[in-house]
């Protein structure tokens, strides 16, 4: 399965968003100060299937998957037998693996239907870290080379709790032409204070020196709550790569102090908590990666471009339309499972139910979200009466 995050493409010549120094990172960065600043990134991952079989085309089958980073989702088939629509799951017990065919069509998905160019892979929703060192380099790799001349860029996460696994998975980033690596605290033995997670991060880095390197901020994950404002004062001189970070958190104010103090560099402030874009737009953000892009990606991207033209009452009105669904969603109970079966029903790319421990949304989540979708205008509504819909500006 591949769901993750995707980046804000902002039309705004931010420099420094997630690739390219100037939003996001990746080594054509130095060469391109110009380079364009991403809009949104979406979180990607790999679809999987029930043993070796294949997946079909964009069937809206949900069979055994995996999700995937928060650069773009990819999908995964179930084996015969198991339930193709969203209520059907394979057995606790069955291997789920990758299905790599999909992630072209994935690719193309994002960037026709939801005018997303840049993918986050291997993150949070993309389930990199239920996913073996082989298994994220190969996803990493397809990535690479379904996006070329298609995407902008591609940042791969290379976080683990082993610092060699780390550094292998960001050498070999750099092998195969990622435009940036990414890595999160270590979450079992943590970093005390914010001097031992800077070491960390700089052996990391030190293993793919020319990759723009990026920190994934996510401390309701990790248990690492060490400051991002803490983290980046100084940091550049201890990692010369690094460009910026991924903020998965809700505590505008540790963001706000991020931009605030550090305004004479060109780093790249990648949010990543999709409810409240707007807010961290108008503090400073220069980009996005989330789940929803996946799916709410054009909804977004009308957001940035009302935001940009200074537009603020139908920015306002796209952010609060959004919150609708993900208040809705989050009720109902909302996570990379439900992610992955509201990306199917979106793009009708098979993204199948995530590896354990996580189980498969259920069918009455995946119908309330269908009505939901369907109500606001981001699912074909002929199905439902006028008096059920409550159309988004």
């Amino acid at each position: 399965s591949l769901v993750g995050s995707t980046f804000s493409n902002s039309s705004r010549k931010i420099k420094a968003q997630n690739h390219e120094i100037p939003v996001v990172a990746g080594p054509r960065q130095k060469e391109n100060q110009e380079a364009k600043a991403p809009r949104l990134a979406q979180a990607g991952g790999q679809p999987e299937l029930k043993g070796r079989e294949k997946c079909t085309g964009g069937s809206r089958e949900l069979g055994n998957t995996r999700s995937g980073p928060r650069g773009a989702s990819a999908a995964t088939c179930s084996s015969p037998g198991a339930a193709r629509r969203a209520g059907g799951t394979p057995q606790p017990t069955s291997i789920r693996e990758i299905n790599f065919s999909v992630i072209g069509q994935y690719v193309d998905y994002l960037v026709e239907e939801q005018g997303v160019r840049n993918i986050f892979v291997n993150g949070t929703t993309g389930e990199g870290l239920s996913l073996s060192v082989s298994e994220r380099r190969q996803v990493a790799e397809e990535w690479v080379t379904k996006g070329r001349n298609k995407l902008d860029q591609v940042v791969i996460h290379v976080g683990a709790l082993s610092l060699k696994e780390s550094q292998e998975l960001a050498k070999h980033a750099a092998e195969i032409g990622a435009d940036g690596i990414a890595v999160i605290a270590p979450f079992f033995l943590k970093p005390w204070n914010k001097d031992v997670l800077i070491d960390f991060l700089k052996e990391v880095a030190a293993a793919a020196p020319a990759q723009p390197f990026y920190y994934y901020h996510i401390p309701a994950l990790t248990g690492v709550t060490i400051r991002a404002e803490e983290l980046l004062d100084g940091i550049q001189e201890k990692i010369p790569s690094f460009q910026g970070l991924k903020f998965s958190d809700t505590n505008l104010l540790d963001f706000g102090q991020c931009v605030d103090q550090n305004r004479q560099r060109q780093l790249a402030f990648l949010f990543g908590v999709d409810e409240q874009l707007l807010s961290a737009l108008v503090m400073g953000a220069t980009g996005a990666v989330g789940s929803t892009y996946n799916y709410l990606g054009k909804k977004t991207n009308q957001m940035l471009e009302a935001f940009e033209r200074k537009d603020f009452s139908s920015a306002l009105n796209h952010q609060f339309c959004i919150q609708r669904f993900i208040n809705f969603v989050v009720k109902l109970g909302f996570g990379v499972s439900q992610t992955k079966a509201i990306m199917t029903l979106v793009s009708g790319i098979p993204m199948g139910p995530p590896r354990l421990p996580l189980q498969k949304a259920s069918r009455e989540f995946i119908e309330n979200a269908e009505a939901k979708l369907k109500s606001l205008g981001f699912l074909s509504f002929t199905d439902l009466k006028d008096g059920n819909l409550e159309p988004c500006s």
